[in-house]
């Protein structure tokens, strides 16, 4: 394996001991390196996340950039990498020096999921939000998670091109399962939480936290309340977090304590959970795109979700699941009866989205993109 691409994630190392979706993603973009023979060495740990918006903390951070680009300079100094790359830029959590290390390096600078808020221009973030700009300006390729960050990257890239949509991904051979795992999931399930195993399950699953999920828990609740569906039901839901206390009852109330909560699940446990539901729903407030929603399908789980963000490029309307327009909370609840009301379909739309996880999001599949956008780099 070649030294390959210089690693850099400025929201948090992908060796961080706290599990996150963006921690998650990271990891994956380092086996899609190891896919094609690259090896992803870190250039550095530093976190550049400014959670309140000081401008004292930035102008620090923009003067320590060329000493930290020196510093990861030395860390790589063993073996030249051929490329450098930066996972998840944006207005919080810039990257002070990556283009400069790359200059030096005389390598190109390639970001993954950048996002750039016009908004935030001249605010209390307006000089980490100028660095993104010079950052994707800087940047021979930008790989594109959510389509709906490219209209907004444009103007600031040095050449539109050099935007790549690049579908969010995971290694779904790890979800796969059989019609005796599922039968075993379920049942696993019904013994260790007491379910009802004859009903319908319906899985949510999210960090509960402030803010936006703490939002689509809420969401929802109130779609649950207003749902009329005859069969037996439960929800079962995946997660915890320091709003729980807060969450688990409004969710109780609104199901009429068909809630069951299983708390914070390691991978096998989780993709036991995918396994045994029937239907996932999340109505994704303020989501990039949602690795759960995409883990589901690798697993066979037909979605409802939320019409939010990049959710369409990861849930296909109509043929993997259904979308719902944010805030309509009851077109949510018509959505999650009926879908809940025909097996047929349920069962369409989890072999559907299997297979497009598969063929199309795969960690292979990655690879293979990954690979095609470094071969067409020009060299600085």
């Amino acid at each position: 394996m070649t030294p390959g691409a210089a690693f850099y994630a400025p929201l948090k190392p992908p060796d961080d001991p706290v599990p996150s979706g963006d921690r998650q993603i990271a990891r994956l973009f380092r086996a899609a390196f190891a896919e094609i023979g690259m090896a992803t060495p870190l250039a550095s740990r530093f976190r550049s996340r400014d959670a309140r918006g000081d401008p004292e903390r930035q102008r620090r951070m923009a003067a320590l950039g060329p000493a930290l680009a020196r510093r990861a300079l030395r860390s790589l100094s063993r073996e030249k990498p051929s490329v450098w790359f930066t996972y998840h830029l944006y207005y919080k959590a810039a990257d002070w020096f990556g283009p400069e290390a790359a200059a030096r390096l005389g390598v190109p600078y390639i970001v993954a999921e950048a996002s750039y808020a016009p908004k935030r221009a001249g605010g209390p973030w307006d000089q980490a939000h100028r660095r993104v700009a010079e950052a994707v300006g800087a940047a021979a390729a930008v790989l594109c998670l959510n389509p709906n960050d490219i209209p907004c990257l444009e103007p600031i890239a040095a050449d539109p091109a050099r935007l790549i949509h690049f579908p969010p991904f995971l290694d779904a051979a790890r979800f796969q399962a059989t019609a005796a795992d599922r039968t075993a999931a379920r049942a696993g399930l019904a013994r260790r939480y007491g379910l009802d195993d004859s009903a319908l399950w319906l899985l949510a699953v999210g960090m509960m936290r402030a803010g936006d999920k703490a939002a689509s828990y809420a969401a929802l609740a109130r779609a649950l309340e207003r749902m009329r569906f005859d069969r037996p039901w439960r929800l079962v839901i995946a997660g915890d977090g320091p709003a729980r206390d807060r969450i688990e009852p409004v969710l109780q109330a609104a199901t009429g304590g068909r809630a069951v909560f299983l708390g914070a699940l390691d991978e096998p446990d989780l993709i036991e959970a995918y396994r045994a539901a029937d239907l996932m729903a999340w109505p994704a407030v303020g989501e990039a795109f949602g690795m759960a929603m995409l883990e589901g399908q690798a697993s066979g789980l037909p979605v409802v979700a939320g019409r939010v963000g990049g959710v369409p490029a990861v849930v296909a309307d109509g043929a993997s699941g259904l979308l719902v327009s944010p805030g309509d909370d009851a077109a949510f609840a018509q959505t999650l009866a009926s879908l809940l009301a025909d097996d047929d379909r349920r069962r369409a739309f989890g072999a559907a989205g299997r297979n497009r996880v598969a063929t199309e999001q795969s960690l292979a599949a990655a690879a293979r993109r990954l690979e095609a956008v470094i071969a067409g780099l020009e060299r600085p």
